[in-house]
């Protein structure tokens, strides 16, 4: 499935789902007023892209460090015969969101959140003597400079920004918002909180009232319900409620993972340089090891392998990197969301 076996109004959808799903009370309603067509066929069409598995998820998305979980980039090295058996014991964790297998030194990359209630390193003991890993390089997040996954599915190619507000401040060196110094700092949160989080990280019904029920089920109207999406928002917990797209099925075949070896001495500029590309999906700091000097990590979602090799090629001349590999995924065993407050 491509983006050229995929209508226009199904790409203009999936467009609005991705960076204004509308907070309303019949949000299918307003997204068809603003394409000119009826709320019935809106929704078909989300079915239908649903089914198809273009769009995978419509939900809320929450900060998993500031809800209190610690999370990680796992790297390891598994033996090739073994490796989708060892990639099934890894999902079976709620906390692992996205698990490929890649080329390179590790083949099998995965993320980890784990709830303050577990301990993270006995976890990932737990997961490497059950998978036989060869090796395992645990990478947290050292510096974070951009997360904001969107896909134009009109133009075919990566729209990615920085989901940050307006006011927040800028770095006159590079124009790039700056990192809130609490960024990776769990918030206090309440049961109502937490009541919340469950409901709206649950993928949303295809119904014309869909917010409905989750405001039942936490015993409020529904404008209450924006009211605590709004106060969640300003309190940095939940980043926005969007829809998630699979990548590959909606054009973009080619997913890499740059990885580059960036001096100490450049960390803040280069990242900066590498957010401000909207190519650039993630962007992080991670540690390096022994056996591994890359520090700064870049995704690249393109329609090609060229096109990704096409778009480094340009952060490299940005920002005069040029010891970098790209690593690509060549199977895709898990990506979904973390589902927070829930029994494993």
């Amino acid at each position: 499935m491509t983006t050229s076996t995929i209508e226009t109004v199904d790409r203009e959808i999936c467009n609005v789902v991705q960076s204004d799903f509308p907070l309303v009370e019949r949000p299918f309603l307003k997204i068809a007023e603003g394409l000119g067509i009826t709320e019935d066929e809106v929704m078909g069409r989300i079915i239908e892209l649903k089914r198809k598995n273009i769009v995978r998820q419509i939900g809320a998305i929450f900060d998993t460090r500031r809800l209190g979980y610690t999370t990680t980039l796992v790297a390891m090295r598994i033996p090739e015969e073994s490796l989708d058996d060892a990639a099934q014991i890894i999902n079976r964790h709620p906390g692992v969101s996205h698990n490929y297998a890649r080329n390179g030194r590790f083949n099998l990359w995965f993320t980890l959140a784990v709830s303050p209630f577990e301990d993270m390193d006995e976890t990932l003991a737990k997961m490497v003597k059950e998978t036989g890993a060869e090796a395992t390089r645990k990478m947290p997040t050292i510096k974070f400079f951009k997360i904001g996954v969107n896909f134009d599915m009109v133009k075919q190619e990566s729209d990615a920004t920085t989901y940050f507000k307006p006011d927040e401040p800028v770095d006159s060196k590079s124009d790039a918002p700056m990192m809130d110094a609490d960024w990776n700092k769990a918030q206090a949160l309440t049961d109502f909180d937490i009541a919340f989080v469950r409901a709206m990280q649950e993928d949303l019904q295809i119904i014309p009232e869909p917010f409905k029920d989750m405001s039942d089920e936490l015993g409020i109207d529904i404008a209450a319900l924006f009211a605590h999406v709004d106060d969640m928002v300003g309190r940095k917990l939940m980043r926005r409620f969007s829809a998630v797209l699979h990548h590959r099925r909606a054009g973009f075949a080619a997913n890499a993972m740059g990885v580059w070896n960036v001096p100490e001495a450049r960390s803040e500029e280069v990242g900066n340089l590498m957010a401000q590309s909207r190519s650039v999906t993630h962007c992080y700091e991670r540690p390096r090891f022994p056996d591994w000097k890359y520090s700064h990590f870049t995704m690249l979602h393109a329609t090609s392998q060229e096109g990704c090799e096409e778009l480094a090629k340009e952060i490299s001349d940005t920002t005069g990197i040029t010891d970098y590999q790209l690593l690509y995924s060549s199977r895709e065993y898990k990506k979904t969301r973390v589902r927070y407050f829930v029994d494993e």
